[in-house]
């Protein structure tokens, strides 16, 4: 025996109670506080074993509070002082598939529940209990299975369950034969009709060629997932349902595909009569107004909230949502370096306007989409090489005795529509999935409540290169400031607006055909790593971004007023926090500024400031100093709200 062994087998515990996968077990563990020991007491499952003499481990898994927990623990360590075996269980597979992907009841009406108006007495059980883990493991499988050629077509089992994934997938065929007997389940005493409507988590419907199956199920149990043939598609015309010997339901493929006639509602446009307004206030007034700016829960810092999620799985987090020499400036989009042996990545980006609805919902859309690949190109995206994800969360939109405007919100819901498609394709993005919720309002205590017609929109693309990626942090004292786009008059569902208590004014309005070239323009730059900074331009307005890259570096910036590149008289309060969109403000080195100079003799491009190390934002307009204000203060002013 060499030495190692001896030490090992020195370790080893001799008095360690027998048990097996799948004995429900309590773990005895140790907890040091202070000077003090006490003993804590982890009860569940043993869904696995693995290992050998010093590296032997088990895994014990539990439900707390509706939710999955699993622990490992090496079996021999000091720390557990004693295993306790409550009860004997009866496997003989090495772990217990059935206990992960299973259904439930969570889920049960969950489609239903996002097309209805809440109330009081909203079922709890359509809000989904997901299990993070598990997820990840079906996925690895999903991607493992897919580059095997294990399976030829797949779907999720979100509204309705399995009877939509299945139905949806037997119109191919003409018809299936599912089992719901052979489903596994969280728990006993669901009925048949909610083992085939659950929209439990976890879950996903795969048709798989007989002659792959085995290969199939040997692969799933090889990577903790479990599988379960429920049944096999048929072309008999019929979606068959039993449970055991006894028939669910039995109805004509063409029924359940188009038996039930299409709903034709009529919807009425009318634009909203707004009034043009001036936005104005005093020159001293204006250092004020952006820390109460700064202050706006749309525009302060969520570092709370963001401090609170993990940014570093596996170490690949190129450019995280926080950036600047202290972590606490904001990024524009997220970039992930998914392999780390790869220099490729992966952008995330988001656009969000809600405050336009009220104005009109197609700028609204328009705006949206903007702003998200506006954020992507603003660290390093490829304009070209983007896919969006739209989420609807609407209010109702069909006309009622509670809707009786039910024709206008369906006329703003046609119109979002419209925007979605045209700048689908002005921006050459197309939408690879979406969600709609299109019932969110609530009654209670005899008041409705709706929520703005909102549409959240992502867009995704790979990055070439992560260290070709830019953040929106001032990097240096003496780098060049220039403004792309052109800023108009543009106040309507503003930042300044809601801050100041006015409505009215012309909403943003959104040219892909000038936008597109900016940004390929952009991009083009961040590949030859001109530009030290780049931060995109929107909630709040050109005053707002230049104080959020000057936090993010902790460095001031001298700016001239009267170089932004201004479309139309404006008052001094307008330019500042005017929102027109694709705009960009970029800063570069000196020996580099040629490059921005040469790019604004075909593009709106104009240098309108300098980088300082002075730890002041200045702004002069006429050679008149119109805001001069510490960028301590400001940090100050944009961290406070949140600041729990």
């Amino acid at each position: 025996m060499n030495i190692i062994n001896k030490i090992e087998q020195e370790q080893l515990k001799a008095d360690v109670t027998p048990f097996n996968v799948g004995d429900t077990i309590k773990v005895h563990t140790r907890v040091i506080e202070g000077g003090k020991e006490r003993i804590q007491i982890f009860q569940g499952i043993v869904i696995a074993k693995r290992g050998s003499g010093i590296n032997e481990a088990f895994t014990v898994r539990k439900i707390s509070y509706g939710e999955g927990v699993e622990r490992v623990f090496p079996l021999h360590t000091p720390r557990i002082a004693k295993i306790e075996v409550v009860n004997r269980g009866k496997v003989r597979r090495a772990k217990l598939h059935y206990l992960r992907g299973r259904i439930g009841k969570d889920g049960i009406h969950g489609a239903t529940f996002s097309s209805e108006e809440l109330h009081e007495g909203s079922p709890a059980t359509a809000v989904q209990i997901g299990d993070p883990i598990t997820q990840r493991k079906m996925y690895d499988f999903i991607m493992r299975a897919r580059d095997l050629g294990l399976y030829n077509a797949i779907t999720d089992n979100g509204a309705g369950g399995l009877s939509s994934s299945v139905g949806e997938m037997a119109e191919d065929t003409g018809g299936c034969e599912l089992d719901l007997a052979r489903a596994p389940l969280k728990y006993d005493g669901l009925r048949p009709w909610e083992i085939l409507l659950s929209e439990a988590q976890e879950r996903m419907t795969l048709a798989v060629p007989p002659a792959k199956l085995d290969e199939f199920m040997e692969l799933a149990a090889r990577m903790d997932v479990e599988a379960t043939a429920l049944g096999h598609y048929t072309d008999s015309g019929f979606f068959d349902v039993r449970y055991n010997d006894r028939p669910v339901a039995s109805l004509p493929m063409e029924f359940m595909h188009d038996g039930v006639p299409q709903l034709e509602l009529e919807a009425v446009w009318e634009a909203p009569k707004v009034e043009d307004i001036r936005v104005d206030m005093p020159d001293s007034e204006q250092g004020a107004f952006l820390r109460r700016m700064l202050n706006r829960l749309n525009i302060c810092s969520k570092e709370y909230i963001i401090r609170q999620y993990d940014h570093e799985v596996r170490g690949g987090s190129a450019i995280k949502p926080l950036c600047g020499v202290k972590n606490d400036g904001p990024s524009d989009a997220g970039v992930i370096r998914p392999l780390l042996e790869s220099d490729a990545g992966l952008v995330i980006s988001h656009g969000i306007c809600p405050k336009f609805s009220d104005y009109d919902t197609y700028w609204m859309m328009a705006n949206a989409m903007d702003e998200a690949i506006r954020n992507a190109v603003a660290v390093g995206g490829n304009p070209d090489a983007l896919a969006g994800v739209d989420n609807f969360c609407w209010c109702d939109p069909v006309q009622s005795e509670k809707t009786p405007d039910g024709r206008y919100k369906l006329a703003q819901l046609v119109r979002a529509c419209k925007a979605l498609q045209q700048f689908s394709l002005a921006f050459g993005v197309p939408c690879i999935s979406g969600k709609d919720s299109m019932k969110n309002d609530y009654t209670g205590g005899g008041e409705k409540i709706s929520i703005p017609p909102t549409v959240l929109f992502s867009v995704m693309g790979v990055i070439n290169n992560v260290i070709a990626t830019q953040t929106s942090d001032f990097k240096a004292a003496g780098h060049h400031i220039y403004m792309l786009g052109g800023t108009w008059r543009e106040m309507a569902g503003s930042e300044a607006c809601s801050e100041l208590g006015l409505t009215g004014g012309r909403v943003p309005n959104v040219d892909a055909s000038t936008a597109m070239p900016r940004y390929r323009a952009v991009h083009g730059l961040m590949g030859q790593r001109a530009l030290s900074a780049c931060h995109d331009c929107s909630d709040g307005g050109l005053a707002v971004a230049l104080a959020e890259m000057c936090i993010g570096g902790r460095l001031g910036a001298n700016i001239d007023l009267d170089a932004v590149p201004a479309m139309e008289d404006m008052t001094l309060t307008e330019l500042l926090y005017s929102e027109s969109a694709s705009r960009l403000i970029v800063s570069v080195r000196p020996d580099l500024a040629m490059i921005l100079d040469m790019l604004g003799s075909w593009q709106i491009c104009r240098r309108i400031g300098t980088v300082t190390d002075d730890n002041t934002l200045t702004m002069t307009r006429g050679g008149v100093t119109v805001l001069q204000e510490s960028v301590d203060d400001l940090t100050t002013a944009f961290k406070r709200t949140l600041d729990w």
